[in-house]
């Protein structure tokens, strides 16, 4: 009996031009056979700006659950595109949230874009994000088979 090693193809990470970089070494999708794996993406612009996510003249931060979770989702979507996915190729969704309290504009977004035949989901509450700008993280995963089966 032989031991299949996977190929070069199958496994494969990216960090993906024209989105905002990562604040870490992590990519942001890692392919494994049929699996992309999404690090967890937020609202954050390639110019490190946050949409929906201002701070007026008094220093007091004004934060839109649902231009967060829109933003949030549109990033996920664009990664995905990168490697030949999209939305419809998610099975499972864990979303991070600073305040439960924002759970239901969070929803309200998220309905926009999946039915009951959307991914598997996890929300959970968060003590803080990377930025105090951040009210949502999302990570997500896809599945996407490299080639038809046989």
């Amino acid at each position: 009996m032989t031991e299949k090693t996977p190929s070069k193809a199958a496994t494969s990470a990216a960090v993906v031009e024209g989105r905002a970089q990562p604040r870490g070494r992590f990519p942001h999708v890692k392919r494994a056979g049929d699996f992309m794996f999404v690090s967890g993406t937020s609202s954050r612009r390639p110019d490190n700006s946050f949409v929906g996510a201002n701070v007026d003249a008094m220093g007091v931060l004004d934060a839109d659950i649902r231009e967060q979770t829109r933003a949030v989702i549109e990033n996920i979507r664009a990664i995905l595109r990168s490697v030949g996915a999209d939305l419809a190729d998610l099975v499972e969704l864990s979303a991070y949230l600073v305040d439960m309290g924002d759970f239901k504009g969070y929803n309200e977004v998220y309905a926009e874009y999946f039915d009951y035949d959307g991914p598997a989901r996890t929300t959970v509450a968060v003590h803080q994000l990377p930025h105090p700008m951040l009210r949502i993280e999302i990570k997500a995963v896809a599945y996407k088979p490299l080639a038809p089966r046989a």
